[in-house]
């Protein structure tokens, strides 16, 4: 019996395909398996009228070892691996043939859902109503014999010599060795044919080894062709119901222990016969829900008058019952007509249950696109109801049957805004009417947030918007401060908002149009007190302003230094304004290791106020423009102080050691030969007169000219129109003695 062929070519190679998982299995084109999620569990269920209906598998009664399996419905049952091969040579975890009805083997456990553990081979003879355990661990199982036997091959990475051979669908098997040395096998070969008896088995003796081909012809276990008394017949049917679809099958199947071979034209034999309809023949129809007594009603969507809008007066139509026969079912006669349409005269009716929506299902549009509007019109006779649709801009448009509006109606606005659409079903009985609200909207291109570089701690700050384009319809607007993860959601591009913490704060602002979203940022310093002016700028400025801030920001560090030296970085900001034309504020902040002194401030505030109504203050923007910084003449108070009142006195104490200062400078420049190290800080050009800053208090400084001494309060300054590029810098002393000098470029 057992054959043994030469060794294959070494380079001859065989690839595994893995198994292909699928949901469900055809078994004789009536029987379904299926695997379904339950509550976080696989379960296995059979279906014997194409999913109308689906029960759990029954789990067997005794195991293989004839012990009573004590497993309830719906708390445990058959579950089964459904993974058929795609690989020809292996075998899948589920298996049937066409030659062998009624016969399914199938890995799977015993439980409450379906698991990779405890796996064991189970085998039903009447298309899955009973199941009988057959293996206790994984076998990969072959026809044989066009179904009429079975042989088994343990499914193991180990190496075997034994098969196992079964004429009784799986109830008894006979062990056979198939080689004399085990083998690892990778696969089996059947022969051409489905009635042939013979069967390759091919795999290597070792992972060195070449390949071996072990041909095994069973023709000498079975005796003679079969006759008609070696069959017997059984009835499908799903647990005593005998009729299925529809229709009575009887199938013919081998006798159990006989060993015969099966006719090519005997394998399928069966008998069918009608069955009158009944309820089960049918499924619910378009439309309908089954509910828990099997009965079919309307879902919550569906209107069933809606079938006869498009009717006319005079006609009929068919109505539906809400069920429909299953497909291929072949019931006859029976309760057919009690479930079958049935034919009724077109009705007469107001419209009801107008609809009217876009065919996008939003209610935003763009402004100058196509807008589709759906109308639809659930009860009413179609033919003679007209339609008036309104789109809330002064244009409306009619129709005289709803049947001509099937595609939509399309509409163009042209201006942003919230329109209210509408649209007007009648008829000579009545009508019904259905409104929208549209959103129109334009693309947003950018929103740009507006709010003082410097406020005042715990006084209220506006923060304002500014878009572009400036009318884009319905606008929210979603402002956060500082690390805050939940916004404050606004329709107004403007909010006020109190800063309780001194410091540096982030104003984050979101604009949403539509779809589109775009956003904003930007850093807001908080003090206690501080002084502020507002600057201008030369008009040759404006011409080379883009309006971006990136350009403000390099405007703004490029005045900042040029007023700025000696004194510390943080107590001097300049915040460039948008808008033409060009304006800038300065702020004087107090400095953070002397914030008890706001003196320091007012006198900064004072000299640099000065500085700028003279118009010494130039930068250079590029080469050949020159651009001069100077304060505005209608400015508001430039002073922001909360704390006057406590340092009134100090400010009293610091004049008058400026005049003390004064007379000491004319006291030590009259004995400097005898102070070497003494110098002033007055730079002088040639062939010009000298430049000083006035000032508003009376501060002393040597003549170079002479030994004379010029108060600044009556210093009457020339500038010379021709000089350009000057950037003035002050430095004043924590003593309160200032020294000035100009830097000319």
């Amino acid at each position: 019996m057992v054959q043994n062929s030469a060794p294959c070519q070494k380079n001859y190679h065989f690839q595994i395909s893995p198994l292909l998982s699928k949901l469900g299995l055809q078994l004789y084109l009536r029987v379904f398996l299926s695997n379904k999620v339950v509550e976080n569990q696989v379960k296995t269920y059979i279906t014997y009228n194409k999913g109308r209906d689906w029960r759990l598998l029954q789990a067997p009664t005794t195991d293989l070892q004839g012990n009573k399996v004590y497993c309830e419905q719906p708390y445990c049952s058959l579950h089964l691996h459904l993974h058929v091969s795609e690989n020809p040579y292996t075998s899948g975890n589920i298996v049937s043939k066409d030659s062998a009805p009624g016969i399914i083997i199938a890995s799977g456990v015993v439980g409450p859902e379906l698991t990779n553990t405890n796996v064991s081979v189970f085998i039903t003879s009447d298309a899955g109503n009973t199941w009988r355990e057959v293996f206790q661990e994984e076998y990969s199982v072959f026809f044989l014999n066009q179904g009429g036997s079975l042989v088994a091959i343990r499914h193991t990475p180990l190496p075997i010599r034994h098969i196992w051979l079964s004429f009784d669908e799986g109830r008894n098997w006979d062990k056979y060795s198939f080689t004399f040395s085990p083998l690892y096998v990778d696969g089996v070969l059947g022969e051409p044919g489905e009635d042939t008896l013979i069967m390759t088995i091919f795999g290597h003796f070792s992972h060195r080894s070449e390949w071996q081909l072990v041909k095994i012809d069973f023709r000498s276990i079975f005796q003679q062709r079969c006759t008609s008394e070696d069959y017997l017949t059984w009835q499908l049917h799903n647990e005593g119901e005998v009729c299925i679809m529809g229709m009575k099958r009887i199938f013919q199947n081998l006798k159990a222990n006989v060993r015969c071979v099966k006719a090519r034209d005997q394998y399928i034999s069966q008998m069918s016969d009608s069955c009158p309809c009944t309820e089960a023949d049918f499924e619910c129809d378009y439309g309908f829900e089954r509910q828990t007594d099997g009965s079919c009603t309307p879902a919550f969507w569906f209107v069933p008058s809606a079938t006869s809008r498009d009717c006319i007066t005079g006609d009929s139509f068919l109505n539906t019952t809400g069920y429909r026969r299953a497909l291929s079912n072949n019931c006859t006669e029976g309760s057919l007509l009690k479930y079958s349409p049935r034919r009724q005269k077109c009705p007469s009716q107001p419209p009801r249950g107008l609809q009217l929506f876009t065919s996008e299902g939003t209610l935003v549009a763009t402004l100058g696109r196509n807008v589709t509007f759906l109308v639809f019109l659930e009860e009413g006779l179609g033919s003679t109801t007209s339609i008036t649709v309104d789109f809330g801009d002064g244009t409306a448009i009619s129709y005289v049957n709803i049947s001509s509006i099937d595609d939509g109606v399309k509409h163009i606005y042209s201006k942003v805004g919230i329109y209210q659409v509408s649209a007007t079903a009648s008829n000579n009985l009545g009508l019904d009417r259905v409104i929208l609200y549209l959103h129109v909207s334009c693309q947003l291109e950018q929103v740009q947030l507006s709010a003082p570089s410097v406020v005042v701690k715990n006084k209220a700050v506006n923060l304002t918007t500014v878009l572009r384009p400036s009318t884009v319809g319905t606008v929210t607007y979603y402002w956060w401060f500082d690390n805050k993860t939940e916004p404050v959601v606004t329709l107004d591009g403007a909010i006020s908002f109190t800063f309780s913490k001194e410091g540096s704060h982030t104003v984050t602002v979101q604009a949403s149009v539509g779809s589109t979203v775009h956003q904003d940022q930007m850093r807001v310093a908080v003090y206690d007190y501080f002084r502020s002016h507002v600057l201008a700028f030369s008009s040759n400025l404006d011409e080379l302003n883009p309006g971006v801030s990136e350009w403000r920001e390099d405007i703004g560090r490029v005045v900042k230094s040029c007023m700025v030296t000696g004194i510390s970085e943080d107590q001097l900001l300049v915040t460039v304004l948008p808008g033409l034309p060009t304006t800038a504020e300065i702020f004087i902040v107090p400095e953070k290791r002397a914030r008890d002194r706001a003196t320091d401030e007012k006198w900064l505030s004072q000299v640099l106020l000065s500085a700028l109504n003279q118009d010494l203050i130039q930068f250079t923007l590029r080469p050949g423009v020159q651009v001069n910084v100077y304060a505005t003449r209608l400015s508001p108070a430039p002073l922001v102080d909360s704390s006057d009142s406590g340092h009134s006195g100090t400010a009293v104490i610091m004049l008058v050691s400026v005049v003390l200062m004064g007379l000491a400078v004319f006291v030590i420049y009259k004995f400097k030969r005898k102070i070497p190290g003494m110098n002033t800080y007055t730079a002088e050009q040639p062939d010009k007169e000298q430049e000083v800053i006035p000032t508003v208090t009376s501060i002393a400084v040597p003549n170079p000219e002479g030994d004379k001494l010029t108060s600044l309060e009556h210093v009457d300054v020339q500038l010379d129109s021709k000089s350009r590029g000057i950037c003035v810098y002050f430095y004043l002393e924590v003593t309160g003695f200032a020294q000035i000098s100009t830097f000319l470029s």
